[in-house]
């Protein structure tokens, strides 16, 4: 009896100790960000990327004004950003904090904007990145960390709810679903069970369905992604997979590209056609996404008819669909900033899952934290399976790999190229 009332005794202990360590973290949780420099510091920080407005940012500075209040920061359009940035940088009016892309390392012509950058990994500057998703963190061979992921993107399609239900069809997560589902459509009578934006290679619905697909197949090859980024005329073999799946989903899921062709771009296009509620399925970018809510009042058909639509990977796979998770929009700190010690704080402050959520959520894009749930449109990718998440940071794949990709998928899906000549020319194809 007495060992029973000690044994008891020590497991109440235990539980109250587990308690009290949950409790410990709650509230380090909920209080957040917590200044560290004198609430009267005075100074400007500027911003700079190549958005036309930038709402959502604008917010957090009302936010970090709040602990900071005689802090000013400005966002400033900088126009033909990619190739305007360095020489931005190198002069007498550079800005503090500015927009990155992992695609500009290691290339010659943005060297001034990787070099000019902090290394946002140092330790004494306490940033968060643990709420980051680590396959979006750009590796760098030194180990430095030039920028941090604001945003991310990913590849999928954004489905009408309302005529799944209406239907009596379910969203499919596989290959052979999604086919299922097409022929059920259209045994229903809806002449476009799946669209997409089809008249350039850019994001088009060739590539959004592939792209995902492709990084899969040389996911775990270093060899491979070696010889696709070096342009290896040999590397086009890797892409036969591939090309053979959208000739294959082309015709098993019905898609008509004439009716695709009608869409003139992937962004406000796609949206207003999506609207018109007749496409139970849509292929589009999280960038699209991002735009749906403020078109819901400039389509006619969406207001007179208004219906539940979600964003959801595109399952191409007979595994299952998988989540391509890319960072979107980066934020580099200038290291030569003036104002240095005041623009890590901002960032310290920006790069908390509170924030970056809160961010994300107004301008509809993917956040990159590790929680997605907390958004029903993308809540669908957090649940993609670790196994099936695939990055280019991780794999390796560099831009230049990716275009060629993009431009024989185009060239086969449209009939301009066969299978064997567009792997030929592999290396050959420009932007």
């Amino acid at each position: 009896m007495k060992k029973t009332i000690c044994l008891f005794l020590a497991v109440l202990m235990v539980l109250q100790l587990i308690a009290c360590s949950e409790e410990k973290q709650d509230k380090v949780a909920e209080e957040g960000f917590k200044p560290s420099m004198d609430k009267n510091v005075s100074c400007h920080i500027k911003v700079a990327g190549g958005y036309d407005n930038f709402e959502a940012l604008e917010v957090e500075f009302d936010r970090f004004s709040e602990y900071y209040p005689n802090v000013e920061i400005m966002y400033t359009k900088i126009d033909d950003y990619n190739n305007m940035i360095g020489t931005v940088l190198n002069g007498n009016d550079a800005p503090d904090i500015y927009v990155n892309y992992s695609w500009m390392y290691g290339r010659e012509q943005y060297k001034s904007s990787i070099d000019h950058a902090e290394n946002l990994a140092d330790p004494v500057l306490g940033l968060d990145l643990e709420c980051i998703r680590k396959n979006i963190i750009l590796n760098t061979e030194d180990g430095k960390l030039p920028m941090v992921p604001v945003f991310s993107n990913t590849y999928g399609m954004l489905v009408n709810k309302d005529l799944f239900e209406k239907e009596g069809l379910s969203v499919p997560t596989t290959y052979q679903e999604l086919v299922a589902v097409c022929d059920a459509f259209r045994s229903k009578g809806y002449e476009n069970p799946l669209m997409g934006y089809t008249l350039k290679e850019t994001t088009s619905l060739f590539t959004l369905m592939t792209y995902p697909y492709f990084c899969g197949t040389v996911a775990n090859d270093k060899n491979a992604v070696a010889k696709l980024n070096a342009l290896d005329s040999t590397a086009g073999e890797y892409m036969r997979p591939s090309l053979e799946k959208i000739v294959q989903l082309l015709n098993a899921c019905h898609i008509d590209l004439d009716a695709c062709a009608k869409i003139e771009n992937n962004y406000d296009a796609v949206i207003l056609r999506f609207f018109e509620g007749d496409v139970p399925m849509m292929t589009c970018s999280g960038d699209t996404v991002s735009g749906t809510a403020k078109r819901e009042s400039r389509s006619e058909a969406f207001i007179a008819s208004p219906f539940k639509y979600t964003f959801v990977p595109i399952p191409v796979s007979d595994d299952g669909a998988a989540f391509l998770d890319i960072p979107n929009l980066q934020f580099s700190v200038n290291k030569d900033s003036k104002n240095l010690d005041m623009v890590n704080e901002f960032m310290r402050f920006l790069i908390t899952s509170e924030e970056l959520n809160g961010m994300a959520q107004k301008k509809g894009l993917m956040s990159p934290t590790k929680d997605l749930s907390f958004n029903s449109m993308y809540a669908a990718f957090g649940a993609v399976p670790e196994s099936r998440i695939l990055s280019p940071e991780v794999i390796g794949l560099n831009d230049d790999a990716v275009i060629q990709l993009r431009q024989a998928v185009f060239r086969i899906a449209t009939g301009a190229m066969t299978i064997d000549d567009a792997i030929a020319a592999y290396g050959t194809y420009t932007q």
